[in-house]
């Protein structure tokens, strides 16, 4: 198992660009494929981006594909979220997560084991 622990959320304006980590304990973070999943109030949580635990393959939910990006660095143990041109909608908890599947890019909640607390992003117009 990991425990995952998310930062860099905060108040930012629309167009603006945050970058979210996400830090990993433990000796295997390469055999974790990691995601990024988010939830507004009142709705459910959501996939945002995916990568593999080599870092060779991504894949983003549509409404972010082109804004934001996914990436990991396995000697910090850590992922990233890089998220530009930021919309009203993007207002939400984002969530870290990491799938024992290291070799795939899951997109659905029901395929990740382990979930960080969540951090706040927060987009004002």
């Amino acid at each position: 198992q990991v425990q995952l622990v998310e930062s860099g959320g905060g108040l930012v304006q629309a167009g603006g660009s945050l970058r979210l980590s996400c830090a990993a304990s433990g000796r295997t973070f390469s055999r974790y494929s990691m995601g990024w999943f988010r939830q507004a109030p009142g709705k459910e949580r959501q996939f945002v981006a995916a990568i593999s635990g080599s870092a060779s393959s991504t894949t983003y939910a549509d409404s972010v594909n082109g804004r934001f990006t996914i990436s990991r660095d396995n000697a910090k143990n850590t992922v990233y979220l890089q998220m530009n041109n930021l919309k009203d909608e993007d207002t939400a908890v984002y969530f870290c997560s990491a799938s024992g599947r290291w070799w795939t890019t899951p997109r659905t909640k029901y395929e990740y084991e382990q979930w960080g607390q969540g951090t706040q992003v927060t987009v004002s117009s």
